[in-house]
């Protein structure tokens, strides 16, 4: 299996993106300042989110989210749309309002508009793109994505950045009410930790419902977000808040995590039609409930690694096999709903678990070496990459074990030759003696 530590990236990679991103968020914040086209932005802050903060990013440091975060003026109404559980609001102020955030209301003057946020959003990033050398928006993306360039060619792409508005609720305001019975980490972090959890603020970000026919107030909806508490959980994982420091016994929740995202990743990219609806969110959905369920840090020590992954994997698994995977934050909200996740897909997603199982997660193995050329065919070259790896052993033997056969066989061939030539002297030494004599 690929080892933890093959996804662990390097200092000096890690710096070296660190600082282009950096550049780039401050340059974008010093831009929206003193941009006087739109006020309502002018305040906004970014909040650094996604698996390089969390301290999960695998392979290379190339993507990063950033969170910009817009105030309210006023308390929010919630309201929470049907068949979601939860996940998906529709936002309205508690009161009229002079302030900047006029210009992105629907015509009953309270209502928040998602998608009037979002196209201000790509405007004013594409005018800021204008002024920053070395950077593009990525077309065809739904979110505001940012891609940064190498400078001597403009072509070749370096990193991107995901620029998500995320509208800030007041911290004097409580979550909404199906947000309030998660999350479940008295056991893992303490009732004093989740009591500190709940008090701090939560997110909308302009997301709309998966899914076609969407009434008006889904196409306007927010989904609700609470990353930047994920981002906490997650680098403080510890049921002791010694768990990993500089001087304390080291952990392997976070190096089960990276392989749960590799194989994850490993499977979209196979079957990428198949798990379309797949992504990372629910491998750390079943981490964090692993999490809470396997509190004692005894039962993550370094030494158990193995066992950890595979007790993770068959929490996916079971999650895959039940249909059921509660929202880590709105346990009302299953993720793994047919109307979010196709129940084809989840039976395809079952199956290629217990096969990656079964076979040894050949998804976590290093690359194969390349077959050697002599065995290309026009059938092999169209074949799916499962099927490679599966062919790399059976290809080679023709190959290799029939020329070891052959060379036996001729061995075998001439001694026996030598041996009936030996024979036949000695008989007609032993028959005419008087022949050997002259």
């Amino acid at each position: 299996m690929l080892r933890s530590q093959d996804l662990k990236l390097r200092q000096s990679d890690r710096q070296w993106a660190v600082d282009l991103v950096n550049h780039l968020r401050d340059s974008l914040l010093v831009f929206l300042k003193n941009s006087d086209e739109q006020p309502y932005f002018q305040s906004a802050s970014v909040l650094n989110s996604g698996s390089y903060y969390e301290m999960v990013k695998i392979h290379n440091p190339n993507e990063f989210d950033m969170m910009l975060k817009l105030q309210s003026p006023s308390r929010l109404k919630m309201t929470e749309l049907d068949q979601y559980h939860g996940l998906f609001y529709e936002v309205a102020l508690s009161r009229p309002t002079r302030s900047h955030i006029r210009s992105f209301l629907l015509e009953d003057g309270l209502t928040i508009s998602a998608s009037k946020i979002i196209r201000e959003m790509h405007r004013l990033v594409r005018k800021f793109i204008s002024t920053y050398k070395g950077v593009r928006k990525r077309p065809n993306s739904p979110a505001v994505t940012l891609s940064l360039l190498e400078v001597d060619n403009g072509k070749e792409e370096l990193l991107s950045v995901d620029v998500v508005p995320a509208l800030e609720v007041p911290s004097s305001q409580s979550w909404p009410l199906a947000a309030r019975a998660g999350p479940d980490v008295n056991n893992w972090l303490g009732k004093k930790t989740r009591r500190s959890l709940t008090h701090q603020t939560c997110f909308f970000v302009p997301k709309k419902p998966p899914g076609r026919n969407l009434s008006e107030a889904a196409k306007e909806s927010w989904r609700i977000s609470f990353s930047h508490i994920e981002k906490e959980l997650i680098k403080t994982h510890g049921n002791k808040r010694t768990c990993c420091e500089s001087s304390a016994t080291k952990c392997c929740r976070k190096q089960c995590f990276k392989l749960l995202k590799c194989l994850i990743e490993g499977l979209k990219k196979r079957y990428p039609q198949e798990l379309d609806a797949l992504c990372s969110y629910h491998g750390k959905t079943v981490f964090l409930h692993t999490l809470s369920i396997r509190a004692q840090d005894s039962l993550w020590t370094l030494h158990h690694l193995p066992a950890c992954f595979m007790h993770l994997l068959g929490a996916l698994e079971g999650h895959a096999r039940s249909g059921l995977l509660p929202h880590f934050f709105v346990p009302s909200s299953n993720l793994f709903a047919a109307l979010t996740f196709p129940r084809k897909a989840l039976v395809f997603l079952t199956e290629a678990l217990e096969e990656q199982r079964r076979q040894g997660l050949p998804l976590l193995m290093p690359p194969a070496p390349a077959p050697p050329l002599a065995v290309h065919s026009p059938s092999n070259s169209q074949s799916q990459p499962s099927i490679v790896v599966q062919q790399t052993h059976v290809i080679q033997s023709p190959i290799i074990q029939p020329l070891k056969v052959i060379e036996t066989k001729a061995l075998v061939k001439m001694f026996n030759i030598l041996a009936l030539v030996v024979a036949l002297v000695c008989v007609v030494c032993y028959l005419c003696p008087s022949v050997v004599g002259k």
